[in-house]
């Protein structure tokens, strides 16, 4: 029979049919159209071959028993679980990156350590335009630290996508820094993030109350900034600000009365929370 398609086409097709199961290759034989009601051959993914396929097989038969026990029929149970299924692919693929506007620094800084982590597009929106984006688009996953989940969660449920909080760094070695400072030093604080700054001023003063003194700065601020380097002793930053930190340092030096110890923090979030994230959107484990 003439086509008019390329082979590469046709075969291509017919991969896609055999793995949705509408047809099954023979060795030698041929392509046919398989019986419905014929068990298909499951084959194990790469990633789970560690595991036993007979645990595999005994979940999915547990979720299947647990919705006709509750009363749904074969065909119903099907549904069910190809629309979970579907939903959560199509919430896998974009991932949103969202807080408000005037701290967009912390999106900035979630989508900095997601992007190399993720096999799917990470875009950075104000909580302001969200839901004019889910409007034209409504797939993806949203994403934000736990102080702005609940309006969130509530604007996704409405336009069928998930939203999901990623836990952010205890900053342990940095507190543990501060704490062993002596009184009277100056610390300087550099974030992209004004409301990183705002919550570690309230931290560092409930640590270190009146001993030492505090300056906060965000990086596109050069009068700021420079004040800040000027007085500080020591000088904690978040990766996105050090470039423009040293820069400054670089420029400025011969205004220096000393060059403050300078300290990057590592991750703005904590470290399991992206293998977390990757679970929930439907990713392997990198």
């Amino acid at each position: 029979m003439q086509t008019g398609l390329h082979r590469n086409t046709i075969s291509k097709v017919y991969r896609q049919l055999e793995t949705d199961g509408v047809v099954e290759a023979m060795a030698g034989s041929g392509i046919y159209v398989r019986d419905q009601q014929k068990p298909r051959e499951i084959k194990t993914p790469p990633r789970l071959r560690n595991k036993s396929i007979t645990d595999i097989d005994q979940e999915v038969r547990k979720c299947i028993d647990g919705l006709l026990n509750a009363d749904c029929t074969l065909q119903q149970t099907r549904e069910l679980l190809t629309r979970e299924i579907d939903w959560r692919l199509r919430c896998g693929a974009r991932v949103l990156v969202s807080t408000p506007r005037e701290d967009i620094g912390a999106s900035l800084l979630i989508a900095e350590e997601l992007q190399p982590n993720l096999d799917v597009p990470v875009e950075v929106v104000p909580m302001e335009e969200l839901e004019s984006v889910l409007e034209s688009s409504n797939n993806g996953t949203v994403v934000t630290s736990r102080y702005f989940i609940q309006p969130l969660e509530s604007l996704a449920k409405l336009h069928g996508v998930r939203a999901v909080a990623v836990d952010l760094n205890d900053f342990r070695h940095e507190l543990n820094m501060l704490k062993e400072l002596r009184a009277g030093s100056c610390v300087g604080l550099v974030s992209i993030s004004p409301g990183i700054l705002r919550a570690a001023e309230v931290i560092l003063h409930s640590m270190r109350g009146n001993e030492i003194l505090l300056m906060t700065a965000t990086p596109d601020v050069g009068s700021r900034l420079l004040a800040l380097l000027r007085a500080s002793s020591h000088v904690l930053c978040d990766k996105p600000s050090l470039p423009l930190v040293e820069q400054s340092l670089r420029q400025n030096r011969s205004q220096l009365m000393r060059m403050p110890q300078l300290h990057c923090a590592e991750s703005y979030l904590s470290n399991d929370t992206i293998d977390q994230l990757r679970k929930e959107i439907g990713l392997q484990k990198s």
